[in-house]
């Protein structure tokens, strides 16, 4: 059976993320397998074109890994018939421009997130794709982490009983830029360049939250500049405006609780760059970005406190690692290839456009939030 050529305009790719893992390791890597396969058995093989405004590093990504097809033009790209899917991780304060002109232009819409700034921006543009009668999608890449999804078959397996609690750590130090070059770019760190680690981080929490544990019914957040000045990639000094540390409390629906720290400004002593620790009545279990450990009930040893004597319990010693009885690809490319079947067959795909407002929503209120110094309810989102 013949292939399928599938054309997708792919903006943003010259950055960190939209080179590495969505070029790269998701549809370079599908392209190489042969494709997507369809439940007809139909393969489908992405053609990619990249788009951007830097003709020289648009053309050097394409000459590098034998990409035809590359241009500066947005309105010709969007234009052409041929090219019937647009892609976007470039910068958070384009996107819901760029969204909104792909969807006029008929194309299915596929993003990093945040999907917009403000969150009238995000429903605006989801309920266009809904008008318009085009598929969206949003990147929900932590869900696909084996550590996480070793969390998903223990909820469902039963594991935990009844789930009481959820402790998220994550984060790591980013260089200022004055001793060593800084690992995340200087508009992260400047608030009209659309950078803060709640914009960033919550709109991933959000997802995690809903499909792991529970719907998040109410939130309380303190932001935090800790780091006040950082050098840029020019080596000039720079007010670091907006927040680089974020502290915050969900309420979920059934009275699950899940505090998260999320912090560029924090050395790491835990077993991965974000941990989350799952307690229930019946184990508990805590998992990083691969690694999943485990402790029953049954198993739970007896502590003892006495402040008067050093610590000699190995406590780490007693959780047991969940195997890898199974491999899983790229979180990323898996994504991308449910996305792909979703487009031309249309498989079920349910992280769309209305999922990425949601993120938007949780990181708004986070915001506000902190700015009154109180508690907030996060109300329904209906288009």
């Amino acid at each position: 059976m013949s292939a399928r050529r599938l054309g997708i305009l792919m903006h943003g790719v010259t950055g960190r993320m939209g080179m590495n893992q969505h070029l790269l390791r998701s549809i370079l890597a599908i392209r190489e397998q042969g494709g997507v396969v369809l439940s007809s058995g139909e393969r489908v093989v992405p053609d990619p074109v990249l788009v951007g405004r830097n003709a020289g590093k648009i053309r050097a990504l394409a000459e590098a890994h034998g990409i035809a097809r590359w241009t500066t033009d947005m309105e010709a790209a969007l234009a052409s018939p041929e090219d019937t899917v647009f892609f976007d991780a470039a910068s958070t304060q384009l996107r819901a421009g760029l969204l909104e002109r792909a969807i006029r232009a008929g194309k299915h819409v596929y993003c990093e997130k945040p999907v917009a700034e403000r969150l009238e921006d995000a429903l605006a543009v989801a309920r266009l794709a809904r008008e318009q009668g085009v598929k969206s999608g949003v990147v929900q890449d932590k869900l696909f982490l084996p550590g996480l999804r070793k969390l998903a078959m223990l909820r469902e397996a039963g594991f935990f009983g009844r789930i009481l609690s959820v402790r998220g750590e994550f984060g790591y130090w980013v260089f200022e830029g004055d001793w060593q070059p800084a690992q995340r770019p200087s508009w992260n760190y400047r608030k009209d360049e659309g950078g803060g680690i709640i914009l960033d981080m919550v709109c991933h929490w959000r997802y995690v939250l809903d499909n792991l544990f529970g719907p998040v019914r109410a939130l309380s957040c303190l932001g935090a500049t800790h780091i006040p000045e950082r050098v840029d990639e020019a080596g000039r000094r720079y007010a670091a405006d907006t927040d680089d540390a974020c502290y915050a409390t969900f309420e979920l629906e059934g009275g699950v609780i899940a505090q998260i720290n999320s912090s560029w400004a924090t050395r790491v002593r835990r077993d991965d760059l974000v941990v989350f620790q799952v307690d229930g009545t019946l184990g508990s279990a805590s998992a990083g970005l691969t690694r999943c450990y485990v402790q029953p009930r049954v198993a739970t040893p007896r502590p003892v406190w006495n402040p008067d004597q050093r610590q000699r319990h190995d406590f780490l010693g007693d959780w047991q690692e969940v195997p890898d009885n199974q491999v899983w690809d790229n979180g990323f490319k898996a994504q991308w290839e449910m996305f792909i079947r979703h487009v031309c067959e249309d498989a079920p795909f349910r992280w769309d456009l209305m999922e990425g407002a949601k993120g938007v929503q949780l990181a708004e209120l986070a915001l506000k939030s902190w700015a009154e110094r109180r508690w907030l309810d996060v109300p329904a989102l209906v288009a």
